[in-house]
């Protein structure tokens, strides 16, 4: 892939951090006043348990609002409105790896075991904890992302909780495909569309994938990144939202820094301090005495086209130009469209 997509000229890095709150539910329509205003109280009463009321004076804010969830905060608490088609027994497993002691110091624990329900969403607990800096991305810590991600794929299978699902990376991206047909007949739709097509069926999320004993994180960016005090703790990175942990294919939560470092958007330097520290923290994703590639060509291929499927999407919904970031991936997809993957062995499923 990287020799296909070639060397885009260098663009700003895209933003890390969760985007601006938009409040609209998987549906597509508008997050109602009233399950934000429940969420509110819900949140109050998490951080104040023993009170009737609010007794430390803090306002109550909205951290996100998008398709996948509603984030609030009150005081060193958070609660999460999960999407409303959220399978509840999935959610209870990937809780329960979230509070498993084999996975302290790694993901952020949840404040209570399970979730609750308000207007037909599930609502869970976590202590706050202070996201990455998108502002300073110099500071960008890509060693202590991938060290926890080596640390998270090399959790012994045996030791996890039954019942844990496939990690969601593979449907999330079949996911922005849909938006994108939804979305309607877009002048760049065609060059996503045919690097999508030339894809292997595990990753359009048409087969099982061709690893499944390795827990995954499913959705790593910087943003999935916090450091708490919570419990003692000494302000360490943990990594956060569990909606799309699951057992799979490692390399996938490699897949975004290695589709922005191919597609020219992340500087070669930092994706090496990225690789350089998952090869040495034991990662099994990729090789640490060969080429990484031909382990991520595939998973960095389908978060490529997520990724202009997605902007495609969003700029259709606001009525607005594709940018320049926006233009390079779906260019770095016309690119990889012309090139198919060099499909072998378990990737050729």
């Amino acid at each position: 892939m990287r020799a296909q997509l070639g060397s885009c000229a260098r663009i700003a890095l895209p933003a890390y951090a969760h985007g601006e709150p938009t409040p609209y539910d998987l549906r597509g329509t508008r997050v109602t006043a009233d399950v934000l205003s429940a969420l509110r109280a819900k949140v109050r009463a998490a951080a104040h348990p023993a009170a009737e009321a609010c007794v430390c004076g803090t306002e109550t804010s909205v951290l996100a609002d998008r398709p996948d969830g509603t984030v609030v905060r009150h005081a060193g608490t958070v609660a999460k409105a999960h999407a409303a088609d959220t399978d509840p027994g999935e959610l209870a497993a990937r809780m329960a790896v979230a509070a498993h002691p084999r996975l302290d110091g790694i993901l952020l624990p949840p404040l209570r075991p399970s979730a609750v329900e308000s207007h037909g969403r599930p609502v869970t607990f976590w202590p706050y904890g202070s996201p990455v800096d998108r502002d300073d991305p110099d500071a960008a810590p890509w060693e202590a992302a991938a060290t926890l991600l080596a640390r998270l794929h090399r959790t012994p299978w045996s030791v996890l909780p039954p019942g844990i699902p496939p990690m969601r990376g593979p449907a999330k991206a079949a996911r922005a495909v849909a938006r994108l047909h939804a979305a309607g007949p877009h002048p760049a739709a065609d060059p996503v569309l045919r690097a999508w097509a030339v894809l292997p069926a595990w990753a359009r999320d048409e087969a099982p994938m061709p690893h499944a004993r390795t827990l995954c994180h499913g959705d790593l960016h910087l943003g999935q990144l916090v450091r708490t005090l919570a419990e003692g703790r000494d302000g360490d990175w943990l990594l956060i939202d569990i909606d799309d942990l699951g057992l799979g294919e490692p390399a996938w939560d490699l897949a975004r820094p290695a589709a922005w470092f191919a597609c020219g958007l992340l500087p070669p330097d930092e994706w090496a301090r990225f690789l350089t520290a998952y090869q040495k923290a034991g990662g099994p994703a990729v090789p640490t005495d060969s080429d990484p590639w031909p382990a991520l060509d595939v998973p960095a291929r389908a978060l490529t086209v997520q990724t202009a499927a997605l902007a495609i999407a969003k700029s259709v919904a606001a009525e607005r130009p594709l940018d320049e970031v926006e233009t390079s991936v779906i260019e770095a997809c016309d690119r990889m469209a012309a090139h198919p993957p060099e499909l072998a062995g378990e990737y050729a499923t």
